[in-house]
């Protein structure tokens, strides 16, 4: 026998009623006496117990069970236990309740970083297959930060870091009004063997390279490295780029000038930056005004002037489109008049050694903006 269909979005749901049975004995009918008039309590138990219903009857192909979401499944849970019958028509209400009080507890885990700081230890749940995470967990009553961190990566990973806590050393996010502090552990070897403590909550623990996570939502780095599509980090995404800036200043090395991963604030700054001359281009233009300027303004100096616009022509077609050879105020070369005159206040009137040995290739480039 099956219990009374629940409606799902796009299907109609039904659980047998022996499943329930066992379900609800395991998890809901041997609750101590004060919890089972607590609705938030008992909806942990219908999580726990709607965890073991997609891990051991949904995976089992005799069963030929569909999966469900915690909705549904509350539904079959509160219309089967008679003292939930009467909470059965504010499923949704009840969950809601429950949901923000899940928000308002503080979450405590830790970041595992191993002995050359490039790699971190990710974790893998059975319940969100497609995602990994950090090995964390929510707080108990009266519970010190540091002391759930400890049992939360112990219970995930088997391994125990109560030794080796810096309780000043952690990285520290609030996440749709949760707080999720993580305690960076650092110096671990990758032979570090892990095993879960519960069998029901994690499938995996897995090193990633710190370089090969995602910056953003967009950033597609873990897609071409590893084959992995960056939604699945969601959970770590928060704290990439405080975590690779931690690592940077114990270990340039791991970041070089060319591969690091510049934080939002350093974006801006060098957007800021790059309107402006550089110093060393300024310096040459001071150069160049002060030994040929003169000459060169009233058409006088043994050819310099003729020698340097054609230097400047050249310049013009090696390194500007032809919407730019006539001279513009935003090219470094500008045009001279008929008489080989230019305007006092043609700031840019040069020939730069930076822009005579312009190359198309990256070093040159960094070379005339530094």
């Amino acid at each position: 026998m099956a219990s009374p269909a629940v409606a799902g979005k796009n299907h109609m749901h039904t659980i047998p009623t022996d499943i329930l049975d066992d379900l609800c004995s395991r998890f809901i009918i041997n609750l101590p006496q004060e919890d089972r008039g607590n609705l938030v309590r008992i909806c942990f138990q219908i999580e726990l117990a709607h965890w073991f219903y997609l891990d051991y009857y949904c995976t089992d192909e005799t069963a030929r069970l569909n999966p469900c979401g915690i909705t549904q499944f509350a539904t079959h849970i509160f219309q089967h236990v008679p003292e939930l019958r009467e909470y059965n028509g504010r499923v949704d209400e009840v969950l809601n309740n429950w949901r923000e009080y899940k928000q308002s507890v503080p979450t405590y885990g830790a970041i595992i970083l191993d002995t050359n700081l490039t790699h971190v230890l990710l974790v893998q749940s059975y319940w969100t297959k497609a995602s990994w995470g950090f090995p964390k967990g929510k707080v108990n009553e009266d519970e010190e930060p540091w002391k759930c961190a400890s049992r939360e990566v112990l219970e995930e990973t088997g391994f125990d870091i109560s030794n080796l806590i810096n309780k000043q050393d952690y990285i520290e996010a609030t996440i749709h009004d949760q707080i999720v502090r993580l305690y960076i552990i650092s110096y671990v070897s990758r032979d570090t063997k892990f095993q879960p403590r519960t069998r029901n909550e994690i499938k995996a623990c897995e090193w990633f390279p710190i370089a090969d996570l995602p910056a953003n939502r967009k950033d597609m780095t873990p897609k071409v490295k590893m084959g992995v599509s960056p939604n699945a980090f969601f959970m770590v995404l928060p704290f990439v780029k405080r975590l690779r800036r931690w690592v940077a200043e114990r270990n340039p090395k791991v970041f070089s000038r060319r591969t690091r991963h510049k934080s939002m604030g350093e974006i801006e700054s060098c957007k800021t930056k790059s309107k402006t001359i550089s110093q060393g281009l300024q310096n040459e233009i001071h150069d160049y005004q002060q030994n040929t300027g003169p000459q060169y303004k009233n058409g006088h100096g043994n050819g310099k002037a003729n020698g340097n616009r054609k230097c400047g022509k050249m310049a013009k077609r090696q390194l500007f489109t032809p919407q730019n050879t006539n001279g513009t105020p935003f090219s470094p070369v500008h045009s001279v008049s008929s008489n080989n005159e230019v305007p006092e206040n043609n700031y840019f009137n040069f020939i730069a050694p930076s822009w005579k040995n312009f190359k198309f290739d990256r070093r040159a480039i960094f070379d005339c903006l530094t």
